[in-house]
């Protein structure tokens, strides 16, 4: 064994030696176009999208003259037991002005007595803290997380709607950062800034958080800079609270969150200045699977998903009338091409390494591929803290961990193209947590007539 590893290292030196063979470059250019044609522009436009929110960011003045209009937050409860409190208690002391009224609706409640009983003992904690109000609203029956926020939506007062996770708990400052971007008439919805909060826990959840750092504090911001956000999580959004009912609140099914996106963004085409922006710095901290079982199950589902909301549900969208050209441009980009595509290119090109060439060969070959994200990686990595991060020391401690970054994304993009095959023969979208299958057979009977 030791025989084999020193030959693949010495395949790996001989490449990197005499780069120019004709047997690299063969296998070179089988890989150069995934980088140059389906990964680079997306890297230059985020970021030069990080670089322009750097530079406004660094130019914008604090005024006291802004309104703070009342606030509603949905946090969805399924069975987070005493979880639920620490959400409702960082609501309830955030440093906002304005009035907050806090809306914990319960799913499944005759199933979920402690989470019910937690959220019911906070009642009288938030009623002594002024322009806060805790309303728990019980569904005995369960009907699923979109069930949940639209019964919330139906007693929301606040001008502004934030949809929550019971999990989730947010940095005292949010409300305040997320709000200020509705001072522009023209914002219809906030995505909120996603960070793991178990960290610590294991292996998996040290690279989550690497990865939402890069997908989701980083991607996001930079696609902001261009009004080109491609989802608003369903774990933290925040709305027009008359955006949500020109569109008739959250839909049934699969991918809540991507279908609600799609939605508002139908009205792009329409109505030229319209917006979603992404803050980095209105920041909310959940808990990540802590098994790489749980994560792929996780991410069967969530890249399932995808594929049922861009082929099945949501195929009329892909139309620049729509949603317009910029926003057609990336559903195209970092949507159908880097989600779904890419997976099965890079699944092809490792089939064609094992394939066409000896063990020893293609192992050097992805060595060689993997020193270049892994260079790549730690690059951003360290330019996006500087820029973007809250937190940069805590984030800087993720460092070392980066030398998995490659791989542990080779094995997830493999696993996003059986998830897309499993939801285009097996429907995979049927099987979630997220709601009751009743439900979701209820919806696909609408969706079809």
């Amino acid at each position: 064994m030791s025989s084999f590893f020193a030959q693949v290292l010495d395949i790996l030196i001989v490449l990197l030696g005499d780069p120019f063979s004709a047997k690299t470059w063969q296998v070179i250019f089988q890989f150069i176009p995934f980088v140059l044609f389906f990964e680079v522009p997306v890297y230059l436009l985020v970021t030069l999208g990080i670089l322009k929110y750097g530079l406004i960011r660094m130019s914008e003045k604090y005024t006291q003259d802004r309104n703070f209009p009342p606030v509603s937050c949905i946090i969805t409860c399924y069975s987070e037991g005493e979880g639920v409190k620490r959400t409702i208690q960082t609501l309830a002391e955030q440093f906002y002005p304005g009035l907050i009224q806090i809306i914990a609706v319960i799913d499944g409640a005759a199933q979920n007595q402690k989470t019910y009983e937690a959220a019911k003992s906070m009642e009288n904690v938030v009623s002594r803290i002024p322009k806060r109000s805790l309303l728990v609203l019980p569904k005995w029956k369960r009907g699923g997380r979109v069930s949940s926020l639209n019964a919330g939506l139906a007693v929301a007062r606040g001008d502004i709607v934030m949809a929550l996770d019971g999990d989730t708990s947010f940095d005292n400052n949010m409300v305040e950062r997320a709000t200020r971007h509705f001072e522009d008439p023209d914002v219809a919805c906030v995505a909120g800034s996603l960070k793991v909060r178990n960290i610590r826990k294991s292996l998996v959840t040290r690279l989550q958080a690497i990865e939402y750092f890069f997908s989701i504090q980083a991607s996001k911001t930079g696609l902001s800079a261009f009004n080109m956000v491609n989802n608003i999580s369903g774990a933290f959004g925040v709305f027009r609270k008359d955006v949500l009912k020109a569109v008739m609140g959250w839909s049934t099914g699969s991918a809540e969150d991507l279908d609600l996106t799609l939605r508002i963004k139908n009205y792009f085409g329409r109505y030229k200045n319209m917006k979603i922006v992404f803050d980095p710095e209105a920041v909310g901290l959940t808990d990540v699977p802590e098994t790489f079982r749980d994560f792929f199950r996780q991410r069967l589902r969530w890249d399932g998903d995808l594929s049922y909301i861009y082929f099945r549900k949501h195929w009329m969208s892909f139309n620049p009338r729509l949603v317009g050209w910029k926003n057609f441009i990336a559903l195209l980009w970092t949507g159908l091409l880097f989600q779904i595509v890419m997976p099965f290119a890079i699944t092809g090109y490792l089939t064609y390494l094992a394939v066409a060439f000896p063990v020893s060969f293609a192992l050097g070959i992805m060595a060689l591929v993997y020193l270049f994200y892994l260079s790549v990686t730690a690059f951003f990595f360290i330019i996006f803290v500087l820029v973007l991060s809250e937190r940069p020391w805590q984030d800087m401690k993720l460092f070392p961990w980066i030398v998995f970054m490659p791989l542990f994304s080779m094995i997830n993009r493999v696993h996003n193209a059986f998830s897309t095959l499993w939801e285009i023969f097996g429907k995979a979208h049927q099987d979630t947590s997220m709601a009751p299958w009743w439900v979701i057979k209820r919806r696909e009977k609408t969706d079809e007539t």
